[in-house]
């Protein structure tokens, strides 16, 4: 019989085998997990038939339930950007403050198109805008950078159809409408006080523009070239540019009010807030928007270039579901609970766990998807005997993978090149951006597991 003891001991193996194989052998982080999670289920007393099937139908699972609604969101925000849907949606909230204001707009922006936008377009998006708000009004950069990155790395880390918000749902047991509107409310909680409290550090002088700035770079000058030649062109109104986001929005509150409102929800609540059916409308509304914009020979190639991105992050996702599996099947979370305690008590240490997991998974490997899977995985185990709702609990593993991002982790260099800084700047903005949204996210759910915990 495998003891308690046991089981924790080859949980911290199966972790330290993630984090071998994606930083020392630079596997990708899907083999990384599948290897863990066969070891984890043999280890954890699991037959290697069963295994295996438990395994495979984890990631089975997690397919059936967001394989789809994460490649339709990723079509339908690859439409938004070849459109130029986005471009007007970020135009017009920016244009809603004043100028000295608009970095407020700029962050808000980030915000909105990060919910159907990966993080890195959003950021490709935007940047140029803030560049020449900075220009305008003799702002330094890290204000700019720093505020977008906040925006756009709080609405991916919690607002739903991004793939681990999108995932959290299904790991943790709680209706999707639950998570977009917690993950709103937070998440738009988030930026105004993580803006802030970063315009608040910068303002003490920590940014040297001499050390910061890659002065050598050209990147600037040719974005807010490329944008201006750009403006001209044919685009959407605000209204039409929204529809995308609105609709899928629309479709899953609705189906959330019919189970709340209906002792059985009616079935066109439950069809039309029925992720899968949620996405296909948003997406068939990019493709009608976009038709005048692009005509109908561009859309293969939009839908072939979202593809490109979504495959990856559905492996990971999937891999992800396989471990989460995986741990539940050989019973650890029993385990963790009596290290915890079953009481409400174990509330916050429960909180800080999850969060914790997710910001070494962060920090060591870079990647926020891989670190908040991981992390959502192994406390989907305990999270029934912890006493407040798992979308706190899941908000913490969430937010402990948006914690840290350094040299290791794409979007630094994204946001750090396409902004002219060294890597003492991205440092200054993009890791501490981050890092601040993180621990708000955080607090919040703290504040939201004692306050409403059931």
């Amino acid at each position: 019989m495998t003891t308690p003891v046991m089981l924790i001991a080859a949980l911290v193996v199966a972790i330290a085998i993630i984090l071998f194989c994606i930083i020392v052998l630079k596997l990708n982080a899907a083999i990384g997990l599948a290897i863990a999670s066969l070891f984890m289920g043999v280890a954890g007393g699991l037959d290697l038939l069963t295994t295996v099937d438990t395994v495979s139908s984890g990631f089975g699972n997690m397919m059936t339930s967001i394989g789809l609604p994460v490649g339709f969101g990723t079509i339908l925000g690859q439409l938004m950007n070849d459109s130029g849907a986005a471009d007007v949606i970020a135009d017009k909230l920016v244009s809603a403050f004043s100028e000295k204001r608009a970095i407020w707009g700029l962050s808000l922006a980030g915000f909105v198109l990060s919910i159907p936008v990966f993080f890195d377009v959003t950021f490709i998006i935007l940047i140029p805008i803030g560049i020449t708000i900075a220009a305008k009004i003799n702002m330094k950069m890290c204000y700019v950078t720093g505020c977008l990155t906040i925006g756009a790395t709080t609405a991916h880390c919690v607002v739903p159809p991004t793939p681990n918000p999108l995932a959290a749902a299904d790991i943790f047991g709680f209706s999707l409408g639950t998570m977009l509107l917690v993950g709103l409310v937070v998440g738009f909680i988030t930026v105004l006080v993580s803006d802030f409290i970063y315009i608040k550090i910068h303002n003490r002088g920590i940014w040297n523009e001499e050390k910061d700035v890659n002065h050598s770079s050209n990147v600037v000058a040719e974005l807010v070239a490329a944008r201006e030649s750009s403006s001209n062109l044919k685009k959407p109104s605000f209204f039409v540019s929204l529809l995308p986001i609105i609709i899928p929005v629309i479709c899953i509150l609705f189906g959330t009010l019919g189970s709340a409102v209906f002792e059985e929800s009616p079935v066109i609540c439950s069809f039309l807030g029925n992720k899968l059916i949620a996405m296909l409308l948003g997406t068939l509304g990019a493709y009608l928007i976009s038709l005048p914009y692009l005509g109908r020979d561009k859309f293969e190639a939009c839908a072939g270039e979202a593809l490109k991105s979504a495959g990856v992050v559905l492996l990971i996702t999937g891999a992800g579901g396989s471990f989460s599996s995986v741990i539940t099947a050989t019973g650890i979370g029993d385990a963790i609970v009596g290290l915890l305690g079953t009481s409400t008590t174990s509330v916050i240490p429960a909180m800080f766990l999850a969060y914790f997991i997710g910001v070494i998974f962060r920090v060591a490997q870079g990647s926020g998807t891989v670190a908040g899977m991981t992390s959502m995985g192994i406390m989907a185990t305990i999270a029934p005997a912890i006493g407040c709702h798992p979308v706190w609990i899941a908000l913490a593993c969430l937010s402990g993978g948006n914690s840290i991002g350094h040299v290791n982790d794409s979007g630094f260099w994204v946001a750090t090149n396409m902004s002219g800084l060294t890597v003492s700047g991205g440092l200054k903005t993009y890791t501490l951006g981050s890092f601040i949204s993180s621990v708000c996210i955080f607090v919040l759910a703290i504040i939201g597991a004692l306050v409403i915990p059931l």
